[in-house]
């Protein structure tokens, strides 16, 4: 784990100003040893090719606490990790690189912004030097909803050069949550300005990214500061701004659920904004996720997720019983977040008939990998043979696979939609609410409402993103007016594991029995120590390494002033 931060950071992007390489679809850039930044910027590709690094390389250390935070904190996966139990301490190394890739995401994003502006050539269009900007805007805007979400008030860094050149880089002030959120809309709203409304090339950001990620944003700053209540006036926006994504993009759900998560989707209209990885060097510009996740032998090249699977809790929402050798599969998404006894995938292993997950563990692991019954299927492609099929070209090392990472998805939006008309209320049967509401229950194959609640789309949320880093973030909203009910949710799940399980499995006639004590020979372990959540808790604290080069992070927020801020 890289163990940079946010101050070395300011310098590195700032000096290596063209990023790095990537070589596929619209990630394609000439070698940089081959320009200087003054030389780079002369035609519109390169103004272009200059942002496409920061749709990967920079975000390659926040992956792995991306799903730690977003899902095993959220009750969703079972992993021996702090996060499980809310221990993440301020040593700890995941902490240190998601804050040095966050940090490292927003100055890449401010050099390739203030380098357009310095150097672009008379060869250049406007309209594309605008898209460029607009692009980095927009992911600099989620790298800083991000921190808000994890630490609560950050520093605002808004252009890298000017504080080199104030010596104030290791000296920056916390700003508050709402001045950060100000900071964020105020980004979003110039991406918007610039951006066009279809992007140039598949998968590249565009105007409705950004008014995606805007409604996403109004929804989560509507309750900040509150108590049992949130802002009518950020509802409001979050409404308008997520309709403007559903009527006018004219971008369409998946029809498949579990589609949306092959490779050969990449950029499909669901993936508003994702990280789009390359099977190529550098390192950082892959997808490391799968080996993460995954048990010994799936790729065929390492896996030590074994034990890092999906946790009762969750299996609780899909209404699946990891005790009973059959499924329900009432909803269409279970299958597609996590692989259970019975489960068979035509789209993994497609070089041998498909993969079955009860064959493999029982005839080729000899043993049951998942200490909960189920294990992770989201981030996977399968083996090289599916990865080549899909149109990602071979895999041939591990950690390496070119399958994007959605972190702004459609069907989010759509919910979105349906909680900002819920707003204050305790029902709605308002009909765009339901229309956007019942769209994603329709294609989940379950039974559409004719009125919803907020448990409703709670729940909604987070059986459709599941596993997908960011249900843990549905927590600190509600946590922002209400923190009794978001600690209250939290303490009630079910993050333990399974005792006896595997071997449950491994029984040519599987039955539950009870020894001569009475303890049934499969049962659900309650005797961990017990979640301590506390308010203090849903943030996480700053690394270490960032506390010791600015003391000021240990300080009381400073509000600042953004009128003089412009891009």
């Amino acid at each position: 784990m890289k163990n940079k931060n946010i101050f070395k950071t300011l310098l590195f992007a700032t000096i290596i100003g063209l990023g790095t390489t990537s070589c596929e679809d619209f990630l394609d850039r000439p070698a940089e040893d081959a320009y200087t930044i003054t030389s780079f910027y002369q035609t519109d590709e390169q103004c272009l090719q200059a942002v496409n690094p920061i749709y990967n390389s920079p975000w390659h250390d926040f992956t792995r606490g991306f799903l730690a935070i977003g899902d095993i904190q959220a009750g969703n996966s079972y992993w021996e990790h702090d996060c499980l139990f809310f221990r993440l301490s301020s040593s700890n190394e995941e902490l240190a690189g998601m804050s040095a890739s966050l940090w490292s995401v927003n100055a890449h994003c401010n050099s390739v912004i203030q380098n357009i502006n310095m150097y672009a050539g008379p060869n250049t269009t406007e309209a594309v030097r605008n898209m460029a900007k607009g692009e980095a805007l927009t992911l600099k805007a989620l790298a800083y909803f991000y921190m808000v979400r994890i630490w609560g008030p950050v520093p605002i860094v808004h252009d890298n050069s000017a504080e080199i050149a104030a010596g104030n880089y290791n000296n920056v002030y916390k700003a508050t949550e709402a001045n950060v959120y100000d900071y964020i809309i105020m980004t979003l709203e110039q991406a918007i300005e610039w951006l066009p409304a279809k992007a140039k090339e598949p998968g590249r950001i565009d105007k409705y990214s950004a008014y995606g990620l805007l409604a996403k944003v109004y929804l989560t700053k509507s309750g900040l500061g509150q108590k049992n209540t949130r802002n009518q006036s950020d509802l409001d926006k979050a409404a308008e701004y997520a309709s403007k994504v559903i009527n006018e993009s004219g971008k369409v759900l998946m029809e498949n659920y579990e589609d949306i998560f092959r490779l050969r989707n990449n950029t499909a209209d669901e993936s508003l904004i994702a990280w789009r990885w390359v099977v190529a060097a550098p390192w950082t510009a892959s997808n490391p996720m799968q080996e993460d996740l995954t048990f010994q032998g799936l790729s065929g090249l390492g896996g030590w997720g074994s034990w890092r699977g999906i946790s009762v809790d969750l299996m609780d929402a899909f209404g699946e019983d990891p005790t009973k050798l059959t499924r329900n599969n009432n909803d269409k998404r279970r299958k597609a977040t996590m692989m259970m006894y019975g489960d068979k995938y035509e789209y993994f292993w497609r070089d041998k008939g498909g993969f079955d997950w009860t064959d493999y563990q029982k005839n080729v692991l000899k043993e049951f990998h998942s200490s909960t019954g189920g294990n992770w299927v989201k981030h996977l492609f399968g083996n090289s043979a599916d990865h080549e099929a899909e149109g990602g070209g071979a895999v041939t090392e591990s950690m390496k696979s070119s399958l994007a990472t959605h972190v702004l998805r459609l069907g989010d939006i759509y919910l979105v939609y349906a909680e900002a008309i819920l707003g204050n209320s305790a029902s709605t049967s308002d009909a765009k609410a339901l229309e956007a509401f019942n769209a994603i229950r329709k294609r989940a194959g379950v039974s559409e409402k004719t009125s919803i609640t907020f448990e409703d789309i709670f729940k909604e949320r987070r059986l459709e993103l599941a596993c997908e880093g960011d249900n843990w973030y549905d927590f600190v909203r509600l946590s922002y007016y209400n923190m009794d009910d978001a600690l209250n949710r939290l303490k009630k799940q079910r993050r333990k594991n399974y005792i006896g399980i595997t071997g449950y499995y491994m029984e040519d006639d599987p039955t539950i029995t009870v020894d001569g004590s009475g303890v049934p020979s499969v049962r659900y372990n309650d005797e961990q120590a017990d979640l301590n959540i506390t308010p203090e808790k849903m943030f996480a604290p700053f690394p270490d390494v960032d506390l010791a080069m600015n003391p000021n992070l240990r300080g009381e927020p400073v509000e600042y002033d953004l009128s003089g801020y412009t891009y």
